[in-house]
């Protein structure tokens, strides 16, 4: 698993579905020279996820932008058009909403877990905060938990 001072797994590529098309970001490339805010879900349009994970980093976007944060990132095991959709649903506009349709990026960081009969390989529930493309910190949540990578508790790291 990623840990704190680690660099993020060069050439990772995440996609996202925008109001002007289909972009593929390398994960590297959007974190260059920035300070970056990621948190990542078991699943888009989940319970928790969608009420309450994502929609505390929506109430405290301006926030986190206050604090220096350059990009506030979702990520997870979807693919680009679930994320668009789910996005658009949660009004997350401000909020990269990525999508790791194969899990290359989860599993590049060691943050999957096999939810076999619920949807096979899935990502962890984390936050992140990189800066140019360092971990700065890392919660990492506990099984069926929702505590450390809440919106609130990751904005008293930045």
């Amino acid at each position: 698993m990623i840990k704190q001072g680690e660099r993020i797994p060069d050439g990772v590529m995440l996609g996202e579905l925008t109001n002007e098309g289909m972009l593929t970001h390398c994960v590297t490339d959007l974190c260059a020279g920035k300070k970056v805010v990621l948190f990542a879900v078991p699943g888009a349009f989940t319970p928790t996820c969608s009420e309450s994970h994502l929609p505390g980093f929506v109430a405290l976007l301006e926030e986190f932008k206050a604090k220096g944060a350059d990009i506030i990132a979702c990520v997870s095991v979807n693919d680009a058009f679930v994320m668009k959709a789910w996005g658009d649903s949660q009004q997350a506009a401000g909020i990269m909403m990525l999508a790791d349709g194969d899990a290359s990026f989860t599993q590049a960081l060691g943050l999957q877990m096999d939810t076999a009969g619920f949807g096979g390989i899935r990502s962890q529930r984390y936050a992140m905060v990189l800066e140019d493309g360092v971990v700065t910190e890392l919660n990492v949540e506990a099984p069926k938990m929702f505590e450390v990578s809440k919106a609130e508790v990751v904005l008293d790291l930045l």
